[in-house]
């Protein structure tokens, strides 16, 4: 259990690795899932054709809107999007390469499984086997006198094994359409893998600067939400354990304090210290309504992406108030910054 949550754990630090791991199980689980399906058309001519396009397009639909529920960025595209402008400016590249890196992921298992439908056969067999022309695959006399009716309800018949009675040519038809379903595989993959070509291989076409410049600040939004949403955790959790003290010591009183002293003198200082540590991680804000204030501050107007350089400033001001006050005490004193204070020594002679 301790490698698991490590392992989990690892795969949240690391949010590309984990979410190329989830694409992978989803391709694993989509695969899985087409071989333990069990295929049964219906062998009707008023739903083959409804059966086998579905099975070839709804499961990739559901496996494509899978893969944005189970990707977390789609919450920070979505809140990046849709919040005020504030202090700081929306740039659509970044969102729109956010949008692009979370659907080509979800890409992923849909494709595998149009792949894998596509080379078995089953749902082409089951959707155009009413479009055959059988008089093309042996012996079809027998299909003569039927009624254009009759022949299509024939032909629907064709993906169900117990309910053709001629073998030999439910096998050929069967071939027939199962071969140009997986040429269409086929095609469908060398479709994928050129267009993954052309992306990879056009993108350094183009301004590199700016695939950096998106890539860059398109990660430090995800990395701003997690250390923000950190930063609330770790105040929430001081301002639980400081409300829950404060609480204790004002209903506990005086066998509080009688517990206190008798604990020994020793424990005190540590008890000190965390107290102290729960109060700066409290960053000043000990009320309810200023909690509230400051997040809904910073989902309405977030901070410039400027920083402050607050330790210089703070040498720099040092040193100017230092030169001001040095100035005014030389002006006070009747001298000057400039003037310098010189020594005599005189010495007398007995001799």
């Amino acid at each position: 259990m301790d490698k698991f949550r490590m392992m989990f754990q690892f795969l949240q630090s690391n949010q590309e690795s984990f979410m190329n791991g989830i694409c992978g199980i989803m391709a694993l689980a989509s695969a899985q899932m087409y071989s333990t399906f069990e295929f049964s058309c219906p062998c009707m001519p008023e739903y083959n054709y409804t059966y086998g396009i579905g099975l070839l397009i709804i499961p990739p639909i559901w496996f494509f809107l899978l893969g944005f529920v189970m990707n977390n960025n789609v919450s920070v595209l979505a809140e990046e999007w849709k919040r005020p402008t504030g202090q700081r400016t929306k740039d659509p590249t970044i969102l729109r390469y956010m949008f692009c890196s979370i659907t080509q992921r979800s890409l992923i298992a849909p494709a595998l499984w149009v792949s894998v439908t596509l080379m078995d056969g089953k749902s082409f067999l089951c959707a155009f086997s009413i479009n055959l022309d059988i008089e093309k695959f042996g012996n079809s006399s027998f299909i003569k006198g039927m009624s254009e009716t009759e022949r299509i309800r024939l032909l629907a018949r064709i993906p169900c094994q117990d309910l053709f009675e001629d073998k030999e040519l439910r096998v050929a038809a069967t071939r027939y359409i199962k071969c140009i379903s997986q040429a269409c595989g086929w095609i469908f993959l060398l479709m994928m893998t050129f267009t993954a070509f052309l992306i990879r291989a056009i993108r350094p076409c183009f301004t590199q600067a700016a695939f950096l410049k998106t890539k860059y600040w398109s990660h430090y939004i995800d990395i701003e939400r997690k250390m923000f949403d950190e930063t609330c955790k770790e105040h929430a959790k001081s301002f639980a354990k400081v409300c829950i003290h404060q609480y204790f010591e004002n209903i506990s009183g005086e066998m509080q304090r009688f517990h206190g002293h008798r604990s020994g003198k020793e424990e005190s200082g540590d008890e000190e210290e965390d107290k102290r540590s729960d109060e700066d991680k409290l960053l000043g804000i000990r009320a309810q309504d200023d909690m509230n204030k400051v997040l809904w501050n910073w989902h309405t107007c977030k901070p410039a992406l400027a920083l402050r350089k607050d330790q210089m400033d703070e040498e720099n001001n040092s040193k100017l108030n230092g030169k001001i006050n040095g100035a005014f005490n030389g002006f006070a004193y009747g001298h000057t910054h400039e003037a310098e204070k010189k020594e005599w020594a005189v010495y007398y002679s007995k001799v």
